[in-house]
């Protein structure tokens, strides 16, 4: 008996309804057709019973316990579970050395289900990976963390990540409504209304997450219905819901996708895209000295020149966020970014310095021409040749042609000004020395 045969033996009238509109076989997801489709390499792995080691990765509530499930009930391989939280090195040498016996003796495989696989430390991962690099375990994980994170190198090697995706609104109420109506395991035998408002503002306030929906549900039924009936309206759902949540990992893979997806929509130039992730991130709990900081660099990497009171804007943001804190800091965070998005772009200094870095790992040695060498030592000009035939340029006029580059390398251009903001006015300058060389020598 595993796991799940136990659970269904339970008394039934005290369990979640989360867990009571569990889907019993694969036509029964709602969702995740990218990958349960009747066509998908999963679907038909699991309805073969040819399963290979796999991690289902997705936000809470998108069905990887469910999958799970019907897994251990398809397969005719011996099916174990583990808790990453509760489990230690011991419980897994114990369940793998009993696979290969099982293997050995019976010819029969293991599969193994890690729950919270992002949870297993170093040294958990290095116990389980021999067992599954030689067949002994079948290995399937869940986990709401990106596993390319969280999992090390050698054993994410070895597994394909399947990846859930948050359900759509109608999902979510084609969800509810089956909880609704199921005489058998959901709620179809007492008298619920629930008109479309209602049914809307808990899809969304569920966020593509199927158990919290079906929890919101199960509380409106436990505070609300008498004698068997309940009317479901948004008064109800206002009492249960403080606010809408946005789900928001300030810590997990959403965390970095969204600081992404808030420095590219500056790039972009596109201030109503950076204004709304910034929303996102702040709504979320993010550190709001984490977002200026962000600020900081973009200001210097994707702007640069071609608007140089970008960087100083960006850096007084940083230094109010740290003084004022949230939630006033909002208001300069937002001027910031509509600043930033608006801003001419240019990425020159990052391409220069980049440029010359990959100059100089190329070389042994940058040799100085004698002339811009210190001479700050009395003897360094009459003994070393140091500072001898240097043109001070505010001599004449601000600019004399001189050689600046090292002696011992042919001469590279690294800064390509663009043609953006104040960038343009540096390119006319640049032009406007140009053509004081050719006329000197003229």
């Amino acid at each position: 008996m595993d796991l799940f045969d136990f659970n269904k033996q339970k008394d039934t009238k005290h369990q979640p309804l989360a867990y009571l509109m569990r889907p019993q076989n694969l036509e029964e997801i709602v969702g995740q057709k990218h990958l349960l489709a009747p066509d998908k390499m999963l679907r038909k792995a699991i309805e073969r019973d040819e399963l290979h080691p796999f991690i289902l990765y997705g936000p809470p509530g998108t069905g990887k316990t469910t999958i799970a499930t019907l897994i251990a009930k398809k397969t005719n391989s011996h099916y174990e579970t583990l808790q990453a939280v509760t489990s230690g090195v011991a419980d897994i040498k114990k369940i793998a050395q009993d696979a290969k016996d099982r293997l050995r003796y019976y010819q029969q495989k293991t599969i193994l289900f890690v729950d919270e696989i992002h949870r297993f430390n170093k040294s958990q991962q290095d116990v389980l990976l021999p067992f599954v690099e030689d067949g002994s375990l079948l290995l399937i994980g869940a986990t709401t963390e990106n596993p390319l994170y969280e999992l090390n190198n050698a054993l994410l090697s070895r597994l394909k990540i399947y990846i859930l995706k948050a359900l759509e609104n109608d999902d979510i109420k084609t969800i509810i409504l089956n909880a609704l109506n199921d005489e058998v395991q959901g709620l179809g035998k007492y008298k619920i209304k629930i008109d479309e408002d209602s049914l809307n503002i808990m899809a969304n306030y569920a966020k593509g997450d199927a158990r919290l929906a079906l929890n919101i549900l199960d509380a409106l039924v436990s505070s609300y219905m008498d004698n068997n009936y309940l009317e479901i309206t948004s008064g109800m759902l206002t009492s249960i819901l403080d606010k809408p949540i946005y789900k928001y990992d300030a810590t997990g893979d959403y965390h970095y996708d969204t600081i992404s997806a808030y420095i590219k929509s500056i790039r972009g130039s596109d201030p109503d895209a950076a204004i709304f992730w910034l929303a996102v991130m702040l709504e979320g709990g993010e550190d709001p000295i984490f977002i200026a900081r962000r600020l900081v660099i973009h200001a210097a990497e994707d702007i640069g020149l071609a608007d140089p009171r970008a960087l100083p804007i960006a850096v007084a943001t940083f230094q109010a966020v740290r003084v004022i804190g949230l939630p006033e800091a909002r208001i300069p965070l937002a001027e910031a970014t509509i600043y930033l998005a608006t801003a001419p772009k240019s990425n020159s200094s990052l391409t220069a310095i980049d440029n010359a870095i990959a100059l100089v790992r190329k070389i042994n040695k940058a040799e100085i021409p004698p002339h811009i060498a210190s001479n700050h030592h009395s003897q360094a000009r009459n003994l070393l040749g140091k500072g001898v035939d240097y043109k001070y340029p505010h001599n004449f006029g601000g600019y004399i042609k001189q050689n600046y580059w090292p002696v011992n390398i042919p001469l590279e251009k690294l800064y390509h000004s663009s043609s953006n903001g104040y960038e343009k006015d540096i390119s006319s300058y640049i032009a406007s020395l140009k053509k004081i060389n050719l006329d000197d020598q003229g």
